[in-house]
């Protein structure tokens, strides 16, 4: 199956985020499909981009099968994949094209950390949503530290950061990002409102907006990218993070089995 599903129609893209089997895991088949996404849509002269997540959730973070594969006895990181996922954010949030994401089932650390690079989030009620990265040893290497605090304000993203704690989607601690919280079965007629406010206002003057609001609110560079990949590293050779992870799989596995 192809990883990365795009429907057009006049101005607006929808992009279907297809590993479903894998709670749509970002591996790097999956970052690099995104990544030729948006470049293809911005030489298109795409209005809205519409992120979502085939199957019963819209992302539950990095490919953890992934990660476990690195070996820090050669001193191996992620750092290459990590870089790719923050190098798309940030391409995300520098480009005119307004981004509206739609969460259901999970939306956990790289699935959060991709939500927080866009500028509209819908969820549908019951979503779970958190950073997650404490839950197995790991650090953010998508953005977390730095978009996390600004998005859900500093109280709610150190929580979520410090303990890897998960969130209903309607917890008031979340109201302030996101736009809108709907039952299930009202999540596609959200989407079609959300969009039709958005192509309704010209396209140069939102472009124009969403390029004010960003640099007003202090634009991410590839400095923040560092800081948290540096971190990340560090943490990752110092406490042998794979073989966590590969325990972690090994359970789940057996527990399915």
């Amino acid at each position: 199956m192809k990883p990365l599903l795009i429907d057009r129609h006049d101005t607006v893209e929808t992009w279907m985020l297809n590993r479903p089997e894998v709670r749509n895991a970002l591996d790097q088949e999956l970052v690099t499909n995104l990544t030729q996404a948006l470049a293809s849509a911005e030489a298109q002269g795409t209005e809205v981009v519409v992120l979502r997540g085939n199957g019963p959730s819209f992302c539950a973070g990095a490919d953890l099968a992934l990660l476990a594969t690195f070996d820090t006895g050669l001193s191996q990181t992620p750092r290459e994949h990590l870089t790719a996922i923050w190098d798309l954010t940030l391409a995300m949030e520098n480009s005119p094209i307004t981004f509206v994401t739609v969460l259901h089932g999970h939306a956990i650390a790289g699935g959060l950390e991709l939500a927080l690079a866009t500028d509209v989030v819908l969820a549908a009620r019951g979503t779970a949503i958190g950073d997650g990265h404490m839950r197995r040893c790991l650090l953010p290497g998508g953005g977390a530290s730095a978009r996390m605090g600004r998005a859900l304000g500093r109280a709610t993203a150190t929580w979520l950061a410090l303990t890897g704690e998960v969130l209903s989607a309607q917890d008031p601690k979340l109201a302030s990002w996101l736009h809108a919280v709907v039952e299930p079965d009202e999540l596609e007629t959200t989407v079609q409102a959300v969009i039709a406010s958005l192509v309704a206002a010209p396209a140069s003057a939102r472009a124009a907006y969403k390029r004010l609001l960003n640099e007003t609110n202090g634009q991410l560079t590839t400095i923040d990218r560092e800081r948290e990949l540096d971190a990340f590293d560090q943490h990752w050779l110092a406490n042998d993070v794979p073989r966590e992870l590969r325990n972690f799989l090994d359970k789940s596995r057996k527990a399915s089995s």
